[in-house]
């Protein structure tokens, strides 16, 4: 057996015909990869650029240009932040244990991230904040975004989010539009042909230059770092902007099928073989597939270390889901979490739906297709209380899924400028 096991070996000449590849002035894919940078500037300009973009006076600033109502929420959470309306995570573990509280040992090492996908609207964000100021709840440390840019562009959403998201103190992702949905498959449409969709299809031929492209405009226009991965050809290029020195960071999409060990080491090893000289890769998440286990789980977590990536990528988990257009239903992964998070490093807590006792109630149960509606068809069939509803719901789900940890001495990392 160790002689089969010793075949798998990668050769030093293997390697070295790749960077041989790689590294070749003629090679047309790493000339055109190049050319799309280069119209942005050095890595060193492009990271200034975007620095610059997302400093807070900019974004608040910009903002003000536009009149934009926006602001003066903006400007009362900064106040809020700055008063301490916000209940501390101490008080919060002390609210939630009781008398459990000082007999309690947190395993801080194990500390899971809250996460709430998807914030589309920033109102829906601020009412909220209002909850949790009200009721004395934790607001999640990461948010995932999957909202049209362009849309959010001309309503000034990409500004207050990436503000808000810079005043609370949490990361959070965006989702590009050239994602395949933009009709760069000419042969899919809308959800009759989801299908087509399945293994991260949907961005052909130039398309995953376009995906630079896009990128680097919003990285360096509005100072967004993190964003959404769907494809095996874009996530490459991330990798590839990480390596000659732009910051960008991206999470892989539950749609690229990470379902198996075997799959999360074909992941891993890619960012590892793009990692910098400092350990760092672009990828610092990314989503399992809905049918994983928490042997499955267990069993990604061994080559994430031996690569040096435990604290680099999360391992970002679907505890809930939407009600419709998903997955089966009910969906509820919580007391697997709360069993693999004693054992796991670095794991995100994703919240997509109600709880599953909730959503069924709604009149308009979470659903998935929601995330590509258009704002004006959500308006004009007076839909966004219910989706505002919907949110609301998520955040709840948070809740019970904080609780649930913080009750087997599991800490959760919310938004860390407030809590």
């Amino acid at each position: 057996m160790t002689n089969l096991q010793n075949k798998l070996m990668i050769s030093n000449k293997t390697l070295q015909d790749i960077n041989d590849f790689l590294l070749d002035e003629n090679n047309p894919l790493i000339k055109e990869f190049l050319k799309v940078v280069e119209k942005f500037g050095t890595p060193e300009q492009i990271n200034k650029k975007a620095s610059d973009a997302r400093q807070i006076d900019n974004l608040m600033g910009q903002l003000r240009e536009k009149n934009s109502p926006y602001v003066q929420d903006l400007e009362w959470l900064i106040e809020q932040k700055e008063k301490g309306a916000f209940i501390k995570l101490e008080d919060y573990y002390k609210k939630v244990l009781g008398d459990k509280y000082e007999s309690t040992t947190f395993k801080d090492d194990f500390a899971v991230t809250l996460e709430l996908s998807a914030l589309q609207y920033f109102p829906h964000f601020m009412a909220e904040v209002r909850l949790a100021i009200e009721r004395q709840e934790l607001l999640p440390g990461r948010y995932i975004r999957v909202r049209k840019m362009k849309e959010q562009v001309e309503d000034n959403d990409i500004l207050a989010v990436a503000a808000a998201m810079s005043i609370i103190g949490a990361s959070y992702v965006e989702t590009l539009d050239t994602k395949g949905t933009d009709g760069s498959n000419i042969h899919l449409g809308g959800p009759a042909t989801i299908t087509g969709y399945f293994g991260g299809v949907g961005q052909p031929n130039s398309h995953a230059l376009k995906w630079l492209d896009e990128f680097l405009y919003y990285y360096t226009t509005y100072g967004i770092r993190q964003v959404l991965n769907v494809n095996p050809g874009t996530v490459l290029l991330g990798y590839f902007m990480h390596k000659i020195g732009i910051d960008i960071e991206f999470k892989i999409s539950v749609y690229m099928g990470n379902d198996n060990p075997y799959g999360v080491l074909w992941t891993l090893m890619t960012a590892k073989l793009f990692s910098r000289e400092d350990g760092t890769s672009s990828l610092i998440g990314f989503n399992f597939a809905n049918s994983v286990n928490n042997e499955t789980i267990e069993l990604s977590a061994i080559p994430r270390k031996a690569f040096g990536l435990e604290d680099v990528v999360r391992f970002e988990h679907h505890i809930v889901e939407t009600w419709k257009s998903i997955v089966i239903q009910p969906y509820d992964r919580r007391d697997e979490l709360v069993e693999v998070a004693q054992k796991v490093k670095n794991i995100s807590a994703k919240h997509e739906g109600a709880n599953v006792d909730v959503d069924p109630t709604r009149e308009h149960p979470s659903d998935i297709l929601d995330y590509f509606l258009d704002k004006s068809y959500i308006l004009e069939e007076g839909l966004m209380d219910a989706l505002e509803l919907n949110f609301m719901d998520r955040h709840d789900a948070i809740k019970s899924t904080a609780n649930a940890l913080i009750g087997k001495g599991i800490p959760v990392i919310a938004a860390q400028n407030l809590h």
